[in-house]
């Protein structure tokens, strides 16, 4: 019996796509570079299964169906290159090599290519949901070369998470590094989410005295409205969840978070793009300040730091987070499609955006109620630059505007941080202001530097430079972009 597809590594990710790839019907031969790791796995929870080991990577290829289809679950980095060198030897031309790790999207790009001169077509897959979602339905994001889609689409699409109307949370996403740059920005988003939820508990616990059983019953009431996702359901958990002593065991974790460098990426091509992607830069920056916990400890004594107790009627102040955080979470998903837009033009993708939401719309970390509007929104109008001008999304923005400007207004002046809350409100009052004061910046840059400045009165692509002390010289610096 052939297996329909090879997967290499058994960690919990591979194990569990593995198995669900078996329960759907599919011959999965299995291989890890710790061959022992393979007995473990047939002997323990796939005993009973069609799973077929594989003791190299020579006997893993010759257990394959034409055309060979390997899947790599693998870290990302030089350990991907690794196994695409081993593996081409033992490959035939139209075989196909799968990367369903998180791998940064130009290696995607130059694996494609790579690949495509020696005949082999190479997929690279985000796959996002976690141990469950691998297990049980992820969301799964494929790009690369679109030869290979018909071949892994049954399987990708038989195992990936459906929405309730049966859609696959699977689609084709577009050529070279397209499926690892969406993966991206989907875990940009993640960070951004998370970091949102957060502050909105600290606001809860440290603004307004909540006990854990308010706070948790208050994410509780939120998963019933627009707000509900995976992240709202798995704080209301863990804000439910107690320690052997009886004590919410989230108080007990240290205030550091880690960070695996997606969100860094999402940050870092934001910037090379010139894409505003304001709030999840500052969710990446929060991780990076919750690292320097003794500095903060000690800054903390020297500052006589305190963080005064919001007045008032606190179901009115909960309401008013409650609109906060939704119109912050709007924000977060609009400036990850601006992001995305920008990569498809400058790249020629071609994306389709709309098909990026259903993606998203189970299975994955950032599943929430409103993807299926931000699709609505995109077969509406492809062309939509700012999702906040979508007619939901904006009613929104304006409905929530009084309660995010009072949350925002607040936690300033109690001195609470809220980077990520306070940045996507004042990324919209940016968006939404017809002249802002960057003239100033550019009458500075040419005082300083000659770099030349374009006139309202003069028609665009015209540069201009004045000698502002008499002394400084009529020659103007080139012009350039910044």
């Amino acid at each position: 019996m052939k297996g329909d597809i090879g997967v290499i590594g058994l960690a919990v990710m591979g194990q569990n796509l593995i198995l669900n790839m078996n329960d759907h019907g599919f011959n999965v031969v299995a291989f890890n570079r710790t061959v022992s790791k393979v007995d473990d796995f047939l002997e323990g929870v796939a005993k009973g299964t069609n799973i077929i080991g594989a003791s190299s990577l020579a006997d893993l290829v010759s257990k394959l169906k034409m055309p060979r289809k390997v899947m790599l679950m693998v870290r990302a980095g030089d350990v991907v290159d690794a196994f695409i060198e081993q593996l081409l030897p033992l490959l035939d031309k139209g075989d196909i090599i799968i990367d369903g790790g998180n791998s940064n999207y130009p290696d995607t790009n130059r694996r494609v290519a790579s690949l495509q001169e020696k005949g082999i077509y190479y997929v690279g897959t985000g796959v996002s949901g976690g141990e469950e979602g691998a297990r049980f339905g992820p969301s799964i994001m494929p790009g690369g070369a679109p030869q290979a889609w018909p071949h892994v689409k049954p399987i990708f699409q038989a195992i990936s998470a459906k929405t309730e109307s049966g859609e696959a949370c699977c689609d084709w996403v577009g050529k070279d590094g397209s499926g690892h740059f969406v993966k991206m920005v989907h875990n940009g988003i993640e960070y951004g989410d998370m970091q949102l939820i957060s502050e909105a508990y600290h606001f809860m616990k440290e603004g307004l005295g909540l006990s854990h059983d308010e706070m948790q019953a208050t994410f509780e009431e939120w998963k019933s409205t627009q707000l509900d996702s995976y992240l709202i359901d798995i704080t209301t958990d863990i804000l439910g969840y107690k320690d052997d002593d009886g004590e919410p065991l989230v108080e007990k974790i240290l205030d550091t978070a880690g960070q695996k460098g997606t969100g860094k990426w999402t940050g870092i091509n934001a910037l090379d793009l010139g894409i505003p992607l304001t709030l999840i830069t500052e969710s990446v920056f929060a991780r990076c300040l919750s690292s320097l916990k003794e500095q903060r400890v000690a800054a903390e004594k020297l500052f006589e730091k305190t963080i005064a107790p919001v007045q008032g009627e606190k179901k009115e102040w909960l309401e008013a987070l409650k609109y906060a955080l939704l119109a912050s979470k709007i924000i977060s998903y609009a400036q990850g499609f601006m992001l995305i837009r920008e990569a498809s033009e400058d790249n020629d993708w071609a994306l389709n955006y709309g098909s990026v939401a259903l993606m998203w719309r189970g299975g994955c970390i950032i599943r929430s109620a409103f993807l299926s509007n931000i699709r609505d929104a995109y077969a509406n109008n492809p062309e939509i630059k700012f999702l906040g001008s979508d007619p939901y999304f904006k009613d929104i923005l304006v409905e929530s505007m009084p309660a995010w400007r009072k949350i925002v207004a607040k936690a300033i002046e109690i001195g609470l941080p809220m980077p990520t809350m306070t940045s996507a409100l004042t990324f919209l009052d940016g968006y939404t202001t017809a002249r802002l004061p960057a003239n100033m910046i550019q009458a500075q840059r040419d005082y300083f530097g000659a770099h030349t400045y374009q006139r309202i009165d003069q028609p665009q692509g015209d540069f201009f430079h004045t000698n502002w002390t008499g002394t400084g010289g009529d020659t103007a610096s080139t012009t350039y972009d910044a």
